[in-house]
């Protein structure tokens, strides 16, 4: 099958490098083309809007140098982040991920009412908010306005900017440095994450830790999350790619932790030295064992994708042929890769439904199934929801057991399409 929207033009600002974005390195590989991708979050208000919309090559490739999966194809920041759809208080999941979180780093670092907590790309400010409550003094960066709004709302002080080395180096004069220095699915999002952990380190006080947390590569190749991919995600992090990365940053790795959320991540303390400590090197060692730094293992992961998108593609148009009722339930920036890519719109799911207010009454990007509220699945009553947002399976499933209880049934897309 061709992919979706092929022989559309894209339009700027669009730009594609030629060199890998860690080492600078020119032995790039392609890995999965996902075809002509509109961008994941750019939600649409009206049908009016559906004819300008825009749509951007979305290919993934293999640095043979220093093994960073990453995609070439870079939109403007300013068009992606400066009015964003994602908000972190509206998930459960998250929530008790940050309260724990929060409570990690508080007594790793043995902080206190007069030590800084930063946080870049802060979001709605949910995070800082749990350190706050634990009397720890924090500052939000955070470059969408209206999410940034909404922090400020909150009571979070927030820089409305995007973060760079001369930011950090600006920040670090106004607010002092800082003890610990948070960024969660941020340094995925940056081209130049050499600067952006520079800038980290300039603002970070001699005794504090770079905490980063980023989706695993690993998971991303075991489980087939290829849906993971899109404009807003440049980088595909591996311990070993993120090793090089700080290396020319001027820092070290001092440890690591596989956490679970979003499909399943890593998160990695960085610290100011000259040697990554014992347990990332070992980390690293089991990468290069389990095929992680070589590039079969990920031309098998794009092979994997393409079977996915028969696969998914296949069974919704079985069961729509059977004359089931079909929707989805969650409009996440995944869900509408996932949707470009096997090419499913408003003829197999006619609708979908998220519990985000600021996505309910437009139209996902590409597919341009309208987004309704929750309450649409106990008044219409399909008899299947694909479930777009598959990382929080178990939360969905948990707040919809009034439609399991009726007879309705869920299907999880990835790794590979089944009914739960």
């Amino acid at each position: 099958m061709a992919a979706p929207h092929a022989g559309r033009p894209t339009v700027d600002p669009y730009r594609r490098r030629d060199t890998c974005r860690a080492c600078g390195g020119r032995t790039l590989e392609r890995v999965l083309d996902l075809g002509q991708q509109p961008l994941a979050n750019a939600f649409l208000a009206s049908p009016s809007e559906f004819v300008s919309e825009q749509f951007f090559p979305l290919t993934l490739v293999f640095c043979r140098d220093c093994a960073l999966a990453q995609i070439l194809d870079v939109v403007d920041p300013a068009i992606l982040f400066e009015h964003y759809l994602y908000v972190t208080g509206t998930s459960e999941t998250i929530a008790e991920h940050n309260e724990r979180y929060a409570d990690a780093v508080i007594g790793r670092l043995e902080l206190g009412p007069r030590d800084l907590v930063v946080e870049i790309a802060s979001n709605d400010g949910s995070l800082l908010q749990c350190f706050r409550e634990r009397g720890v003094r924090v500052l939000g960066i955070e470059p969408a306005r209206n999410i940034a709004d909404m922090a400020r709302a909150r009571g979070i002080d927030t820089v409305g900017r995007f973060f760079d080395r001369q930011v950090g180096g600006e920040i670090a004069g106004t607010h002092g440095k800082a003890r610990a220095i948070v960024g969660n699915n941020v340094l995925a999002h940056v081209d130049d994450p050499v600067a952006f952990l520079a800038g980290c380190g300039d603002l970070l006080a001699d005794d504090g830790l770079v905490f980063i947390e980023v989706p695993y590569a690993l998971d991303m190749l075991e489980r087939g999350e290829y849906d993971t991919i899109y404009h807003e995600h440049l980088s595909y992090f591996s311990v070993s790619s993120l090793a090089r990365v700080a290396e020319a940053a001027g820092l070290v790795v001092d440890s690591v932790e596989r956490v679970p959320v979003h499909g399943g991540s890593i998160r990695i303390a960085f610290r100011v030295g000259r040697s990554h400590a014992a347990g990332p090197a070992a980390m690293m060692a089991m990468e290069a064992a389990e095929g992680l730094t070589s590039l079969e293992r990920w031309m098998a992961f794009g092979e994997g994708a393409e079977r996915n998108r028969r696969d998914v593609r296949g069974m919704l148009e079985r069961l729509r042929g059977e004359g089931k009722a079909l929707a989805a339930y969650g409009a996440p920036a995944k869900g509408n890769t996932l949707l470009n890519y096997c090419g499913v719109g408003i003829d197999l799911l006619p609708w979908t439904v998220d519990r985000n207010p600021l996505k309910v009454g437009l139209y996902t990007p590409g597919m341009h199934l309208p987004v309704l509220p929750v309450e649409t699945i106990d008044e219409r009553r399909p008899d299947y929801l694909l479930v777009l947002p598959w990382n929080f399976a178990d939360e969905i499933i948990r707040q919809q057991h009034a439609f399991a209880g009726r007879g309705g049934q869920f299907i999880i897309p990835i790794p590979s399409p089944r009914v739960a």
